[in-house]
């Protein structure tokens, strides 16, 4: 969901406008969407989790392109922002028995700890590369994601490939290709 949200959001804040074919390519990763979503729902509850990470990374996204700051500074910002609310849920953890921090073993500490460098890589990137590209197209690319947790999950560890899945992924595979072709096509009949 959050790609379609980057996109939605790059049209209707930045006036980003999509050829006739990347509007096509939406179209048919938006039905892959929908496919798995209404399949999702079958026993069980609205996906409101989904739903408020896409919206809440789709505005994070659309602060990054907006904001004047590259990535290291404003991530230095975001954690100093951020610190005061993650010091007091932290303690709440320790206080109430349920850290893992400094209670099981020291690798799973240094875990912990490696966990934090290895989430300000992508983050960093992340900021720098929204401000180089369209959000729309920022949105197209974040389907890597969900398409590496499929694979993933299908071949490593055995998770079940329904029709809904088969479905959606493919819808969404053959609109990231229609989209990227027609990227590749109009940039390179652009003249230098």
């Amino acid at each position: 969901m959050n790609p379609l949200v980057n996109v939605f959001f790059g049209f209707i804040f930045l006036r980003e406008r999509l050829r006739i074919k990347q509007t096509f390519a939406l179209i048919i990763a938006a039905t892959g969407v929908a496919v798995l979503t209404v399949a999702s729902l079958q026993g069980q509850s609205f996906p409101w989790p989904a739903i408020i990470l896409a919206v809440s990374f789709g505005f994070y996204g659309l602060l990054r392109k907006v904001a004047a700051v590259n990535g290291i500074p404003g991530l230095a910002f975001e954690t100093i922002l951020l610190s005061p609310f993650a010091i007091v849920y932290l303690l709440n953890l320790a206080h109430n028995n349920q850290s893992h921090f400094m209670t099981v073993n020291l690798s799973a500490n240094l875990l912990l700890i490696a966990s934090g460098f290895v989430t300000v890589f992508p983050l960093i990137c992340f900021a720098n590369g929204v401000r180089r590209l369209r959000l729309s197209t920022i949105g197209f690319i974040q389907y890597i994601a969900p398409t590496e947790n499929f694979l993933l999950g299908v071949l490593l560890f055995g998770e079940e490939l329904t029709p809904a899945k088969i479905i959606a992924f493919t819808f969404i595979w053959i609109a990231l290709a229609i989209y990227t072709w027609d990227t590749i096509r109009a940039t390179a009949s652009k003249p230098s």
